[in-house]
């Protein structure tokens, strides 16, 4: 099944010509469908997800990449930028578009109305001309521009929003890339966290590590632990390890779909899970998540999380722990402590 976007996107295969880049594709296999229009399909995927989807497909004539670039300098006639839902990282994606796309190629924009790209012409480039609106259907739309001479490079340091975090140990420095969640300041959730990590020890892990704030508020406390931080977006696993680094902090930091690629088991899991899949709300991630993670504890080990008062987390850690334990709370937000 293929999203509205990429709908939209076959539709007008007919202006998708040369060597193509998808960046920032979605969770189906229109890089598959698209193949036989052009001379060859490359994928960047900036969700996990989506490119394991991709690549289960098995088609070997796509070349697909998971990151927060590619892993090799590489130009193409077309790139095709999928609208992202948070607008600070379209861009990012600009600039990677305008480092990949050759002299006078194509640039397509293709979103959701819902998903905010009604305001990309408003987001001018230097890098673009001729920007213009090439078909609207699905309740998505499609924008074409031109690649000018314009030099670009990629800038990572352009894109990164740095803030102190005043804890009782001292200040850290958190590092976000535009896009992750609560990149210019902490959110209350995870501050509520903070105020009552337990006492931890061995390997720990840090569920949907985002830009490292748990992560270098552990390693703090308790600098000795093993610790291990997923998520599933690329520009989360990046703003970790900056984080991580910016504060001395050493951790091992790479993709999982939820726990699929964590192996072993730990002594603690400590998070503040996401919630959402794209633009929507999902408790799947949340029921998944409590039932991988009591298996992936140690016997005694620790589980903390933190989440909105309205998920329906009871049910679920009852089910899979025997108990729910709510260790504080506030107006918005519950954490949650139990035992292996």
């Amino acid at each position: 099944m293929l999203t509205n976007p990429s709908q939209l996107l076959l539709r007008n295969s007919n202006a998708i010509n040369g060597k193509v880049l998808l960046l920032n594709h979605e969770n189906d296999l229109c890089a598959v469908q698209l193949r036989p229009h052009c001379d060859g399909v490359t994928t960047l995927a900036l969700d996990f997800n989506h490119y394991l989807a991709l690549q289960g497909s098995q088609c070997s004539s796509i070349e697909a990449h998971f990151g927060h670039q590619l892993p090799h300098p590489a130009q193409f006639d077309t790139v095709v930028i999928y609208y992202p839902k948070a607008k600070a990282l379209m861009g990012y994606l600009l600039m990677l578009a305008a480092c990949y796309l050759r002299p006078n190629g194509q640039l397509l924009v293709i979103g959701e109305n819902k998903g905010g790209i009604r305001s990309f012409d408003k987001q001018a480039s230097d890098w673009f001309d001729g920007t213009c609106k090439r078909d609207n259907a699905r309740h998505c739309l499609l924008y074409t521009a031109t690649r000018n001479p314009s030099a670009a490079r990629i800038q990572l340091d352009a894109f990164i929003s740095r803030y102190p975090l005043a804890t009782a140990l001292g200040t850290l420095t958190i590092c976000s890339m535009a896009g992750v969640f609560s990149e210019k300041q902490l959110d209350q959730g995870t501050a509520l966290l903070l105020q009552h990590l337990p006492q931890l020890h061995g390997r720990v892990l840090d569920f949907g590590c985002g830009a490292g704030v748990i992560a270098a508020a552990l390693l703090q406390q308790h600098p000795q632990l093993q610790l291990e931080c997923v998520d599933i977006n690329a520009m989360a696993l990046l703003s970790c390890q900056y984080t991580l680094a910016a504060n001395g902090f050493d951790a091992k930091v790479y993709p999982s779909d939820g726990l699929a690629q964590v192996t072993g088991q730990f002594d603690a899991i400590i998070s503040n899970p996401p919630f959402h899949d794209g633009l929507a709300s999902t408790t799947a991630i949340a029921t998944r998540f409590v039932a991988d993670s009591r298996r992936a504890l140690q016997g005694d080990g620790c589980w903390q999380i933190v989440a909105n008062r309205h998920l329906p987390y009871a049910d679920t850690i009852v089910q899979h722990f025997g108990e729910l334990n709510v260790i504080a709370e506030n107006g918005k937000y519950k954490v949650y402590r139990n035992r292996g």
